[in-house]
């Protein structure tokens, strides 16, 4: 990029760095002919920079430690050299990964974030790639319009040398370039979010064909999973922003969260409120913008608040609990989900809502609001399926329908519980479950809706008119 405006302006390019010093743009790291080693120290440099006469850019890379506080003498020299510049046809560029910019150089300097490629320029370079890949015999090009798009859409958010070596690696491992490989790439992604030690990357193996039930959910998500698409934005839709789930514990809420992960092919990301609480004043609400930062980064992708009654609990009272942490802390998320602009959807779980604040409610921070009851005789069935299914049990050998009805008011987790608690009792007795175990184990189990039943009866009347219900 500064190479090109160096062409258009006529003027020449030297780049710094603390290895080779001051040295024409475009030299090789081999060559030593043009090393100059007297400027590698930067305050050398500096004033190499004043004593050239002709118009030129000069790019220094990885500038941003000597900009640290104590180093006084080049911070001095760069507001100096400011000075003289403002006469010349000269410019200084610094280069970095973070923006460190002292007091004394913040009037000085301009800062332009570089943004990530966006989808042409990874299309441009999954094109050169394919193209490259076409002259290997023992690689298959299996690329068609719908692969290439889905290659694409999960490579957004990385740089384009990391995207490179990704593309590589899939033609490497696989000896073949296909669409059916966006696992590499949010593998790639993967390395990003476990570095920031912030955000947690779960794989999603569950998919809504798992989930029984939910049909009006199941429906809003399928329709929504071409909403991150370029067509979407040329139609004039805006990108979905999450969605709210509101339910009894162990319905599958965040079975959910899996499930739309799965189905849109985008990493899911779990948010957990508990690593953001710093000891260090400030330390919590930089640990949320660093976290957000991180997601960001990797867009598009599902964030995961998991129990986000509990993460944001006690924030009216904040003030006098913690110093007013939680509030800023949920301000500063509140603002994000309002605001941001990258494509990230946010799939949030609750269980008690006479914990959510009420701003967390309001239209505009989610889409949809849903809520989750106790499964209905039919879904039971499906769910009883699924996980016997899962434990190589034969479904078709089981009256589902009998123990469905055993099973009123049980959640699809107690389910699952009750088919485990009868394998290991018919572990023990070195027989297999059948209809008579699970039907008995049915009938000692007390289940939640049971035991905390005036909970559970609130919660129904809360969400009658407040929620769109997930099942029809």
């Amino acid at each position: 990029m500064i190479l090109e405006i160096a062409q258009r302006r006529q003027k020449k390019v030297f780049e710094w760095s603390c290895n080779t010093g001051l040295v024409p743009a475009g030299t090789s790291i081999q060559s030593q002919q043009h090393r100059n080693s007297p400027t590698r120290d930067p305050l050398a440099a500096l004033e190499q920079v004043i004593d050239q006469v002709e118009p030129a850019i000069y790019l220094f890379k990885d500038f941003h430690p000597f900009l640290a506080k104590g180093n006084f003498a080049i911070i001095r020299q760069l507001k100096e050299i400011a000075l003289h510049l403002k006469n010349s046809f000269k410019t200084i560029v610094l280069v970095g990964p973070v923006a460190e910019v002292p007091a004394e150089l913040e009037k000085e300097l301009t800062i332009l974030h570089v943004p990530l490629p966006n989808h042409g320029d990874l299309a441009e370079l999954l094109d050169r790639i394919a193209e490259e890949v076409k002259e290997l015999k023992q690689v298959r090009m299996d690329l068609d319009e719908a692969g290439r798009e889905r290659l694409l859409r999960a490579a957004l958010g990385l740089t384009l040398a990391e995207a490179e070596n990704v593309f590589a690696k899939i033609v490497v491992k696989s000896q073949r370039l296909s669409g059916d490989d966006v696992e590499e790439v949010f593998a790639q992604k993967q390395q990003i979010v476990r570095q920031s030690g912030l955000l947690e990357y779960c794989a999603a193996a569950e998919s809504f064909a798992e989930v029984g039930g939910l049909a009006l959910l199941k429906d809003w998500v399928r329709k929504r999973s071409v909403a991150f698409s370029d067509e979407a934005r040329a139609f004039g839709l805006p990108a979905p922003k999450g969605i709210l789930l509101l339910g009894v514990q162990g319905c599958g809420k965040s079975l959910c969260a899996k499930a739309v992960s799965s189905l849109w092919q985008m990493p899911l990301l779990r948010f957990d409120m508990g690593k953001m609480f710093g000891s260090f004043v400030g330390s919590s609400e930089e640990n949320v913008r660093r976290a957000i930062a991180v997601a960001e980064s990797v867009a598009p992708a599902i964030l995961w608040v998991d129990e986000i009654d509990k993460a944001f609990a006690g924030t009216q009272s904040s003030g006098g609990s913690d110093g007013g942490t939680g509030a800023r802390v949920f301000g500063t998320f509140l603002t994000w989900l309002q605001d941001h602009r990258r494509p990230i959807f946010t799939v949030a779980t609750a269980n008690d809502v006479s914990a959510l604040p009420p701003e967390l409610l309001r239209k505009g921070r989610f889409d949809e609001v849903f809520f989750i009851d106790l499964p209905k005789p039919a879904v039971r069935e499906k769910i009883l399926a699924v996980h016997l299914a899962r434990r190589r049990r034969d479904p078709a050998k089981f009256n589902l329908a009998n123990l469905a009805a055993a099973t009123e008011g049980f959640s699809g987790a107690e389910i699952e519980q009750l088919i485990v608690s009868a394998m290991f009792d018919a572990f023990a007795a070195k027989r297999d479950i059948d209809d008579a175990a699970l039907t008995a184990g049915a009938a000692k189990t007390r289940p939640l809706s049971t035991v905390m039943a005036e909970r559970v009866a609130d919660l129904r009347a809360w969400a009658a008119d407040r929620c769109v219900p997930a099942d029809e």
